[in-house]
């Protein structure tokens, strides 16, 4: 979400939420974000199944990215939104909100959830102040940080949270067939074929695979479309076909 205009439409439809009485939990990944600073220093990045390896340095500037820049800029810019509360900047460290151990050695400093505090999320739903978690982790072993893939982070909170709705905004339309068809409704059970005859690819992997586990997990439904639209997340909720829903 690096277009200012963008970023602004999609908490537009967040503040219409809560003034509707529903206090959404947002999750934010950055990788372009990151992936600008890691070029700025000179740093290549590498890729394994749509997931960034991740080495001592490219932590750091992970880190950096994430938990200050973008996270406090979404911050600053709910709390201009008229009859909002506000929200408050969290990544893992912060009360152990996200505990994570390595996910793969091929991977490096990067996480697979184990454990998420979904009591201090609820008590600040209860406060009716929205949160805003950058995916990077507390290590289990507690040695320091883990990077985690957001779309991975969010649907390991939307399934500590037993969320009704786990939204996953993207830069496509929602999950393609081999002939570039939007699927718009697509069972979890059908998830591991697709990835087998190589219909989804790249970084939609972990999307699919962190949705089939939500709906495991008892989240009511995961919608993956293109937050690009205008309302896309009101659009996702109102019931209308906009992108795809897995269920």
């Amino acid at each position: 979400m690096e277009n200012d205009n963008l970023k602004d439409a999609f908490l537009d439809d967040i503040a219409s939420l809560y003034r509707m009485g529903i206090v959404p939990v947002i999750v934010h990944g950055g990788g372009p974000q990151i992936a600008h600073a890691l070029k700025q220093m000179q740093v290549e990045s590498t890729f394994v199944d749509g997931l960034r390896v991740t080495d001592s340095k490219t932590l750091d500037v992970a880190q950096m990215v994430l938990c200050g820049s973008i996270n406090k800029d979404l911050v600053r810019r709910i709390g201009r939104k008229a009859n909002v509360k506000g929200a408050i900047g969290l990544c893992g460290l912060d009360s152990n909100l996200l505990v994570a151990s390595i996910k793969d050695p091929r991977l490096g400093y990067v996480g697979e959830p184990e454990k998420v505090n979904a009591d201090f999320i609820r008590e600040l739903l209860a406060l009716q102040i929205i949160p805003v978690i950058a995916p990077i982790a507390t290590n289990s072993d507690g040695s320091g940080s883990l990077n985690v893939n957001a779309d991975t982070a969010a649907g390991a909170v939307a399934e500590a949270l037993k969320a009704d709705v786990f939204l996953l905004l993207t830069d496509i339309v929602g999950v393609l067939d081999k002939s570039k068809t939007l699927i718009p409704r697509l069972p979890a059970g059908d998830i591991a074929g697709l990835r087998a005859d190589g219909t989804i690819s790249g970084g939609m992997i972990p999307k699919l695979e962190t949705a089939s586990s939500a709906i495991s997990e008892g989240v009511g439904r995961v919608s993956i479309m293109d937050g690009r639209l205008e309302h896309s997340v009101l659009k996702a909720l109102s019931g209308l076909d906009f992108g795809t829903v897995i269920y």
